[in-house]
């Protein structure tokens, strides 16, 4: 018999860090109606799932709360096979609960060590005819998430009937779906969102805390989702990429998940990475992130035509101790493609000319590549082979372009492909992270992101991008384009803050050598930025408005600040630890960048003054006398 839950009860479960699961019927809102309530917590002042049965018609819903404050409001759960419809007449067969705690360490992202704890609990249940559904719910001190697993014989998917109802006055960011993933971001209510498909990177201000929607642990054994909505209600009804999902054997559903806190909790979050599968790559150690020279914006497909060009790009990246050179679309086709059933196709590129050259300067050489070209069993067994023999360290593969269950099959077989020929991946046209990057570290950063080459990019798009898309994981937005004046909607200072504000295991500088030149702050900027981060944290920031990160790698910390506008002082609080701190910004002058110094100590405001859709970047290092730079 289920317990009556009580007041008392509960305020002690949401007061123990490892609280784990309660079961009771829930007060009844009729004198005829019993439900069954199943609670989940991720500790104290953390979120708090509950899980209810409505035994009147066997269907489940799932709301979320934080400190007593509404979140997620009842929200249905619930999948539907061609064997069974599991989201209605459903009867409480047993629960099972366990502890996750584990770590372990990233090659990129925001931090490279990560701890993990959360609560579980497994709800089964099962229809009259005995078909079984189990309900898995997780809970962490920055998120709520669930997933269904069935039993094999269940059939093919059909469709779920799981949705998010948030609080109509909710105030939401969201982007229009796209099958490449670039929507820009828009603000609205969760109400007044205009009827259309969203992307599933969703974010929502409630009385609660903030939630991101999001995924993890896409895999080719189901289908993408996007959000679903009509306007005039908050209800997000998932949708999938397929009509039908194939399967033939059992089942585990990717992750529903809601990363929720206060926004700081949230930007800092990898709660979705936490929840995918541990490491398929056992060695790693040629996994290497760092900033790479692109080409494209900076030169176009003649560039990519060009050995004599790409030979100059990789003197400039040399010169710079930049890690990387990326050669974009252009390198390998001549007048009617090269066909790559010709046995003399290899001998006829200049690819590993310039592989031996960028090598011999201490630069590495990542390729683009369409995905065509990789569809197929013989095309990659000719590709990969071949780039890996030349020497090239990644590859850029573009225009996947769909969610559909048949190209998420693809991306497992280039991921387990790409892993064994010891090449680094950059997706782009692609999906977005979903937990990709802890599975398969070789996944440096993808796409699926209105970035530079955006010319309808706004300053509150680009604001509002470290609460979205950045928070599940690296983004090749490709930061750095100064030459593109009148084409971005951001100030210098700001273009070179992103490098920092977005985070991306191969970080993609979009700017010419000369734009380099013609700005030595950031030039002198730039050649700082490492490879990867030990931490992050957001010292200010509000969706559409402004943000401001700082990253840590080793005792100094990178800030990134853009702002959308009207020109200010901005004022960040230097939440970065005790003691002194000397810090270096970069900021917008009337004659262009100005670069300025000052000691603060930590938690004293750090004043910028930043122009229209501006921004800075910054280095701060401890201070002693002495010390006059955080420059290396």
């Amino acid at each position: 018999m289920a317990v009556p839950i009580r007041t008392a009860v509960t305020a002690l479960c949401a007061s123990l860090a490892a609280a784990l699961l309660t079961t009771a019927p829930a007060q009844a809102e009729q004198p005829d109606r019993h439900d069954h309530a199943w609670s989940l917590s991720g500790g104290a002042h953390a979120p708090h799932a509950q899980v209810t049965l409505d035994e009147t018609t066997g269907t489940l819903s799932l709301a979320v709360s934080r400190e007593g404050r509404t979140v997620i409001e009842p929200s249905p759960v619930g999948i539907v096979t061609e064997q069974a419809d599991l989201s209605k007449d459903l009867r409480f067969l047993h629960r099972k609960d366990r502890t996750v705690a584990e770590r372990y360490r990233t090659k990129s992202g925001k931090r490279v060590d990560r701890r993990v704890r959360m609560n579980e609990t497994r709800l089964s249940f099962a229809t009259a005819a005995g078909v079984r559904l189990d309900l898995v719910v997780r809970a962490s001190a920055d998120g709520v998430a669930y997933r269904y697993v069935l039993p094999a014989g269940t059939g093919d998917v059909l469709g779920e009937t799981s949705a998010f109802n948030l609080p109509a006055e909710a105030k939401a960011w969201l982007g229009t779906y796209r099958v490449d993933n670039e929507g820009q971001f828009a603000q609205y209510t969760a109400a007044t969102a205009p009827t259309a498909e969203y992307s599933d990177q969703a974010l929502f201000s409630t009385d609660g805390g903030y939630a991101l929607l999001a995924e993890s642990d896409l895999t080719g054994a189901y289908s993408g989702a996007r959000l679903a909505h009509t306007q005039g209600t908050g209800t997000y009804r998932i949708k999938l990429a397929d009509d039908r999902v194939k399967t033939d054997g059992p089942l585990a559903t990717p992750w529903r998940a809601m990363v929720t806190g206060d926004l700081a909790t949230v930007t800092q979050s990898t709660f979705t990475d936490d929840l995918a599968p541990a490491s398929k790559v056992r060695d790693t150690s040629w996994v290497r992130p760092g900033t790479v020279l692109w080409t494209w914006l900076a030169g176009g497909r003649e560039a990519g035509q060009s050995l004599a060009a790409q030979k100059a790009y990789v003197d400039y990246a040399a010169q710079r101790h930049w890690p990387y050179e990326a050669v974009d679309a252009g390198w390998y086709y001549r007048p009617g493609e090269w066909d790559v059933t010709d046995p003399d196709w290899q001998t006829d590129s200049w690819m590993p000319e310039l592989v031996r050259y960028a090598r011999a300067k201490g630069v590495g050489i990542v390729v683009w590549i369409h995905q065509r070209d990789l569809d197929t069993p013989e095309e990659r067994a000719q590709w990969l082979p071949t780039l890996e023999k030349w020497g090239v360290k990644g590859v850029k593969i573009d225009f996947m372009n769909s969610e559909a269950q048949p190209m998420l099959q693809w991306y497992d077989t280039i991921l387990a492909e790409t892993a064994a020929h010891h090449l680094m991946v950059d997706f782009h046209g692609s999906t977005i992270p979903k937990g990709i990057q802890r599975t398969w570290p070789q996944v440096m950063t993808l796409e699926g992101v209105a970035g530079e080459e955006k010319r309808t990019n706004t300053a509150a798009h680009l604001t509002t991008l470290p609460f979205t898309r950045n928070v599940i994981g690296s983004m090749d937005f490709t930061p750095g384009a100064l030459q593109r004046v009148g084409l971005r909607p951001n100030s210098d200072a700001a273009e070179i803050g992103l490098t920092v504000a977005y985070e991306s295991g191969l970080q993609m500088f979009a700017g010419t050598p000369e734009s380099y030149e013609a700005r030595p702050p950031a030039r002198a900027y730039f050649d700082q930025l490492p490879a990867a981060w030990d931490d992050t944290r957001l010292l200010a920031g509000e969706p559409g408005q402004e943000a401001v990160l700082a990253r840590r790698s080793g005792g100094r910390w990178f800030l990134g600040g853009v702002y959308a506008g009207a020109a200010r002082t901005a004022e960040v609080p230097l939440t970065l630890g005790p003691g002194r701190w000397l810090v270096e910004t970069i900021r917008d002058g009337a004659d262009g960048l100005v670069q300025d110094r000052r000691v603060l100590r930590g938690g004293d405001t750090l004043t910028v003054d930043v122009v229209a859709n501006g921004g800075f970047a910054g280095l701060a290092c401890p201070w002693r006398p002495g010390i006059t730079t955080c420059y290396r």
